[in-house]
């Protein structure tokens, strides 16, 4: 098993999870945070004072699913989440090693 996480632009949002029901993901998690990469941020105007926006807004996307389809959940994010402009985000995978549905008992594979 395996957790997918993906750091996106908030208007991209509608479009990924579409994607990803597509392809059979039935639950996902979504955080508002905040950081930058390469764009550093940037600058704005408000009543004419210029002033530094550090940490961009962006969303945390999580989602469970068998090995198997950690790489076609991957390429989905991506092809989804892309605007070819700078600070479309990234995609961590990373290993998970144990599942627990709570309101079944479930565990690993079955409680995805």
């Amino acid at each position: 098993m395996k957790i997918v996480m993906a750091i996106i632009k908030p208007f991209k949002l509608e479009e990924v999870r579409d994607a990803l029901t597509s392809i059979g993901v039935q639950g996902l998690t979504v955080t508002e945070v905040k950081g930058y990469g390469r764009q550093k941020g940037h600058t704005e105007i408000y009543r004419g004072t210029e002033y530094a926006i550090s940490f961009l807004p962006k969303l945390k996307i999580e989602v469970a699913v068998t090995a198997e389809l950690a790489d076609t959940v991957v390429e989905t994010i991506a092809e989804a989440a892309k605007t070819g402009q700078i600070g479309d985000g990234k995609i961590f995978v990373y290993a998970l090693e144990q599942v627990q549905r709570i309101r079944t008992g479930e565990t690993d594979a079955t409680a995805l």
